[in-house]
């Protein structure tokens, strides 16, 4: 009897260093912020990804989605996150880049034709692979990298038909070397202002342009302060769904498994919308009296090719090119 009382004691001290070992997991939320309006693609695939992960984890993991910059400019989420703030945020991949200089590729000129091509690489070995690279030189963990935006227009008060034109343009655009650099070699003078201030300063002259995806162009109306959209697609807006490690390192293995599955897969929902609502979206700002056209590309391709050599993102491009089997 007293032999099966001391091993029943025994087991019951095992048990409950066994119970001790192992990590405990609380309810996790997460709040992710966005410049972008409710209604746009991405804000509705937030909202959506909000519905999926808390139903998925059983509550486990709880979503608070901030739209309108509610949060801070990008930049300044990405420092709540960095800082270890339960912060997220949708952010364009070459924001990234001075962490990992190779992340700026997602963002480079006329490199990727279509969505289904970035969508493709953002899930490939390689692209993952710098994934983890961010997290040890950041603290930052890319959830998924595959919310599309959209293709990037230039945004004017003159007509454009040539880089020559955009000689002396003041043009708004997103702060990462890719960006600047893109814009300054299509003939504009690159100038990062967050995006909550582009209607202003375009109102007031403080910049002469800027350059968005349509979604965004009609959603933040900066059709009441340009004249002309130029169709040149510059650039293929992937952004990508991060927030930081140490609120990711809250959530259990399965549960971060399961936010990742939805991540991709509601990325691919805002990105369908994005594409859907694209064209609508230019046909409002025509409507609107913009003068909305066409240009003819290749000027532009060949005034950006030295961006890849100055930036040393030669080899990644051919990483890209090999991935997509081209």
């Amino acid at each position: 009897m007293k032999q099966t009382v001391k091993t029943l004691g025994l087991c019951a001290v095992l048990a409950g260093s066994i119970v001790t070992a192992m990590p405990a997991y609380a309810e996790t939320t997460l709040r992710i912020g966005t410049v972008l309006a409710p209604h746009d693609p991405m804000g509705q695939g937030l909202e959506k990804f909000k519905l999926d992960v808390e139903k998925a984890t059983n509550g486990e993991v709880i979503i608070e989605v901030f739209h309108n910059s509610q949060l801070g400019d990008t930049t300044e989420m990405i420092d709540q996150a960095r800082a270890g703030a339960a912060v997220g945020t949708v952010t364009d991949v070459a924001r990234l880049s001075s962490f990992v200089p190779s992340l700026a590729i997602m963002s480079a000129p006329f490199l990727f034709d279509n969505y289904e091509q970035a969508d493709k690489f953002a899930l490939s070995d390689d692209y993952l692979g710098w994934g983890e690279e961010l997290r040890e030189k950041s603290g930052l963990v890319m959830i998924a990298s595959n919310w599309y935006q959209g293709a990037r227009h230039a945004l004017t008060q003159k007509p454009i038909s040539n880089p020559d034109d955009l000689s002396g343009v003041r043009m708004r655009t997103i702060g990462a070397p890719v960006w600047i650099e893109t814009i300054r070699a299509m003939g504009a003078e690159p100038t990062p202002i967050a995006w909550g201030e582009v209607y202003s300063a375009l109102q007031l002259g403080t910049i002469d342009g800027a350059e968005a995806q349509p979604t965004a162009i009609w959603n933040a109306k900066l059709y009441e302060v340009i004249k002309n959209v130029t169709k040149t697609g510059h650039i293929q807006l992937v952004t990508a769904l991060v927030v930081g490690a140490t609120a990711w390192d809250e959530i259990s293995p399965e549960n971060q498994k399961i936010v990742r599955d939805l991540a991709v897969e509601d990325g691919r929902y805002a990105s369908n919308l994005t594409i859907g609502l694209g064209d609508k979206a230019l046909e409002d700002v025509a409507a609107s009296g913009v003068e909305v056209s066409e240009v003819d590309l290749a000027p532009f391709k060949k005034a950006v090719m030295p961006v890849y050599k100055l930036l040393d993102l030669e080899a990644e491009a051919e990483i890209v090119n090999k991935v997509l089997g081209r």
